[in-house]
C-alpha cells in the first residue's frame, strides 16, 4: 500500500468580520490505497472541510496537505485543477452528472478536459461503462437513468483518469437500500484495486464496509469515538 494522501497538522479557519470560525482543527493522518475510509459525523463537524481539503478545492490556513509526492500548498489555483483533474476522483451525492450530455459523454469528460482524442476518449469510456453493467444506457441522459444508475456513470466518471484517489460526499444517500448497497460494494471493490477511497456519510450502517472509520466532532477527528454520540 502506498500513501494516497496525508495532512501535517492542517487545519482551516474562516473569518467572518471580527470573528474566527475553526471548521477543522489542526490534524495529522494518512490515507492509504487498499483502503475505503469512512468519515462519519453530525453536520457541521468538519467532514467536508476535511474532504474539501484531500480533494484539494480549498488550501488549509496551518499545516500542509499532500496528495500523493505533491504538496498542495505550493500550487497556484491553475496547478490545483490539474491536479484534481488528473489525480483525484469525485464522487456526490446529487450525483452531479451534466445534464445536456448522455451517460457516455459524462464519463468521456474528464478525458476530454485533459485532451485525449474522442475516439480514445470513448473507447476508454465504453470499458469502464461495461465493467459497470451499464452498457445498455449509454445513450441516456441522466434525467432518464434512475438513482443507482446515474451514481454508477458517476462513480465510472470518476475512475477515468486513473486515479489513486476516489473521494465520495454522501453518495448513498440520495438512493434506496438496495442501490445504497450495490455503491458500498462498488466503492469497497475499488478500494482493493490499489486506491484510496474516502467516503463522507452521517450513516454508521455503512462502516460494515470500511477497513477504517474516521468520527468528525466539533473540528477534531478521532479514531476511537463511540458510535452513539453520532
Amino acid at each position: 500500500m502506498e500513501i494516497a494522501a496525508r495532512l501535517s497538522e492542517a487545519g482551516k479557519e474562516y473569518k467572518t468580520g471580527e470573528s474566527t470560525i475553526v471548521a477543522l482543527q489542526p490534524t495529522t493522518t494518512e490515507f492509504r490505497t487498499g483502503e475505503i475510509t469512512l468519515l462519519v459525523g453530525p453536520s457541521g463537524s468538519g467532514k467536508t472541510t476535511l474532504l474539501s481539503l484531500l480533494g484539494s478545492v480549498i488550501y488549509p490556513t496551518m499545516g500542509k496537505v499532500w496528495v500523493g509526492d505533491t504538496c498542495v500548498n505550493d500550487l497556484s489555483e491553475k496547478e490545483l485543477a490539474k491536479l484534481r483533474l488528473k489525480h483525484i476522483g469525485f464522487v456526490f451525492q446529487g450525483f452531479n452528472l451534466l445534464a445536456p450530455l448522455n451517460a457516455l459523454e459524462n464519463v468521456m469528460e474528464p478525458l476530454l478536459l485533459q485532451g485525449v482524442s474522442r475516439k480514445e476518449a470513448k473507447r476508454r469510456a465504453m470499458k469502464l461503462i461495461r465493467q459497470f453493467g451499464m452498457e445498455d444506457r449509454i445513450y441516456n441522459l441522466p434525467r432518464n437513468l434512475s438513482g443507482g444508475q446515474q451514481q454508477r456513470i458517476a462513480i465510472a466518471r470518476s475512475l477515468i483518469t486513473d486515479p489513486k484517489l476516489i473521494l465520495c460526499d454522501e453518495p448513498t444517500a440520495s438512493l434506496d437500500h438496495k442501490s445504497a448497497k450495490m455503491v458500498m460494494e462498488m466503492l469497497s471493490q475499488l478500494s482493493l484495486d490499489n486506491r484510496a477511497v474516502i467516503v463522507v456519510t452521517h450513516d454508521v450502517r455503512l462502516k460494515k464496509y470500511a477497513d477504517r472509520t474516521i468520527y468528525v466532532s466539533e473540528g477534531r477527528i478521532s479514531e476511537t469515538a463511540i458510535e452513539d454520540e453520532f
